[in-house]
């Protein structure tokens, strides 16, 4: 089952304004096709009672001042619950690119999730950042988001985002939707949050999230966008929660 319930908000000084804010939560029993499930898989962990989640979004296209196609492709989410609570911890999030994004990582240096995690982000790479955010936590604080193009296992290519403030590197695998998706989108950004020690009903959760991927690299640009003027572009988010709850947030806009 897709969402196609969408709300519009207009956005100032960018190129292009992708707006999906919906409340896409799927009903209690009825679920949202994993977007690229053949990617790296996450270990099993039953579902746990808790609450059910509300994501809203927003996505926005500008140019990155590098190549004639390149852009920053900016995703901000907004997550609360039906009952005021904490959200429930997430599994999984695929970011939901449209069929005419295309990305450069072959072009642009890598940083290894070992350099983070033995000498900080500091030591990666220059020209390896290729994006930047914030996550708000919902138990307080905040910390900065930092995007870097990294390789796998296997050559699989995609981005590490890391969150110095809580200690988390999140590994992103670049890959090719299938079913339905394919009918708006090419590419997805595969999101595992990996099993730990913690209770999953204990786990914490953030509340806002934002994250722009884009950059360049001598004059070339991580993400580019090939649609001619007047094109409907589309943009999506996918979650998986600790309760079995998936989400799908997506819209469209017309480039200008």
């Amino acid at each position: 089952m897709r969402a196609h319930r969408l709300i519009g908000l207009t956005a100032v000084a960018v190129a292009l304004t992708v707006a999906p804010a919906v409340a896409s939560a799927a009903p209690r029993g009825e679920s949202y096709a994993h977007p690229t499930p053949f990617g790296p898989q996450r270990s099993y962990e039953p579902d746990v009672a808790g609450p059910e989640n509300i994501d809203l979004g927003s996505v926005t296209y500008a140019e990155d001042g590098g190549s004639r196609f390149g852009v920053n492709i900016s995703f901000n989410g907004l997550r609360s619950t039906t009952t005021g609570v904490e959200p429930a911890a997430a599994r999984e999030f695929v970011f939901l690119f449209d069929r005419s994004v295309h990305f450069n990582p072959y072009l642009f240096p890598t940083c290894d999730r070992s350099v983070i995690e033995e000498r900080g982000a500091a030591a990666c790479p220059d020209g390896s950042r290729v994006g930047s955010g914030l996550a708000v936590f919902y138990r307080g604080g905040e910390g900065e988001v930092l995007v870097f193009n990294t390789v796998f296992d296997h050559g699989r290519r995609g981005v590490l985002i890391h969150i110095p403030a809580a200690g988390a590197i999140l590994e992103n695998t670049l890959e090719r939707v299938v079913g339905e998706y394919r009918d708006a989108y090419g590419w997805g950004l595969n999101e595992i949050l990996p099993v730990n020690d913690t209770p999953p009903q204990d786990r914490p959760s953030t509340k806002a999230f934002f994250v722009t991927f884009g950059a360049v690299h001598k004059g070339h640009s991580f993400v580019q966008s090939f649609a001619r003027p007047g094109t409907e572009l589309s943009a999506g988010v996918w979650s998986e929660y600790a309760t079995g709850q998936t989400t799908l947030v997506e819209g469209v806009v017309t480039r200008p």
